[in-house]
């Protein structure tokens, strides 16, 4: 089944594009975006109860694959759009230190703290070249943005605990953000101790509705991983966006910007044993930023003769579906090449069926050579 996004939201990036002429450099008084919808009566009376909480901004998610090049690009122009408006409020896919990392570089005069942050993210998709260039376009054409960071304590142990120790050398020991970077690290090592993605995905729940509730009215934009900003459930808990949407009802609105800005796709041939097969192709990854041996992989969806493939032994190795720059559903097959760092290239065969890995979908790795 593929994934339900509000494709609204392809309407609005296209109108707040053409706001950026104004300069995102220029502050501007905070507004709301165009074309935002009005809240209901309902809305209203909900968020009447507590004046703790953000009583009339609007979220508006954007799921990606991590590190990729377009989506990226795409990403930058729709939060200068934003920006442009008077948003200023940026929610992203990392702990909450590592966000507050990004805003003291955002001050900063050279790029120091953001390479130590890109030393820390090595062994992961944020490690790219792709990811640098987009923080650093954020500098420089939108100065004033804020970083939140609302996932779990990821380098808890590099990140987290280098914050800490500024935090104390500042004499902040006893601050809110003092607490709020161990409770991230704590969730970390939750998260990490017991493989736990269920415990994660709520407390990324938690962590975005303490952040946002504090913004008292502001509207905010969030990029993460496309299946954090899925609507649609799954067998082991409601997704971020859709427990946001429930707790914030009429204000989330979610768009996946790979299928929003995707090209159709180029088809071409892959011959598996004697038999030609019709294939997507969906773009280069560069990986080089969580693998030391390969540098980069590509991506094709056969677009037919997948039962051929239905009877194929799987081979001990998984990739989840977020992995995937396309949506991705039960029985299809996609073929993928990984270079190595020597420039040799190695092709491997993924199969849908349906099965999660640590409360993931995943894709199986299939051994083909009984097609030959």
């Amino acid at each position: 089944m593929r994934r339900r996004f509000a494709t609204g939201l392809l309407l609005l990036a296209s109108v707040l594009w053409l706001l950026i002429s104004a300069g995102c450099t220029a502050a501007s008084t905070a507004s709301e975006p165009a074309t935002v919808p009005a809240r209901t009566e309902e809305t209203a009376a909900q968020t009447e109860e507590t004046s703790a909480q953000n009583t009339s901004g609007q979220i508006y998610l954007y799921g990606e694959s991590h590190s990729n090049e377009m989506q990226l690009k795409k990403e930058l122009e729709i939060w200068q759009g934003y920006y442009a408006t008077g948003m200023r409020h940026l929610f992203v896919e990392m702990a909450s230190y590592s966000a507050e990392y990004l805003n003291l570089w955002m001050q900063a005069e050279d790029d120091t703290i953001l390479e130590e942050l890109y030393e820390d993210w090595e062994g992961t998709q944020g490690h790219s070249q792709y990811t640098m260039d987009f923080y650093r376009a954020i500098k420089e054409t939108c100065p004033e943005t804020i970083f939140h960071g609302t996932d779990v304590g990821h380098q808890y142990k590099t990140t987290g605990n280098r914050y800490l120790v500024w935090l104390n050398y500042k004499g902040m020991k006893d601050s809110d953000t003092y607490r709020q970077t161990l409770d991230s690290i704590e969730q970390g090592k939750t998260y990490y101790r017991d493989n736990d993605a269920v415990y994660r995905e709520n407390q990324m729940v938690k962590n975005f509705a303490q952040a946002f509730d504090s913004l008292e009215g502001e509207s905010v934009m969030g990029i993460y991983g496309a299946y954090h900003v899925s609507l649609e459930g799954d067998e082991q808990t409601s997704r971020m966006a859709a427990q946001l949407a429930e707790q914030y009802p009429g204000r989330v609105h979610t768009a996946d910007v790979s299928e929003l800005y995707a090209e159709d796709p180029v088809l071409e041939e892959i011959t598996v044993g004697e038999k030609t097969y019709t294939a997507s192709y969906w773009g280069e990854q560069d990986i080089s930023g969580f693998s030391k041996k390969l540098v980069s992989r590509k991506f094709w969806r056969l677009e037919d003769g997948a039962e051929d493939f239905a009877n194929c032994p799987t081979v001990d190795d998984v990739l989840p579906y977020d992995n995937y720059p396309v949506d991705v559903s039960t029985g299809q097959v996609f073929v993928l090449d990984y270079t190595a760092a020597d420039g040799t290239v190695t092709r491997l065969f993924y199969r849908a069926d349906g099965t999660f890995w640590n409360d993931r979908p995943i894709t199986v790795q299939i051994d083909v050579s009984g097609l030959a």
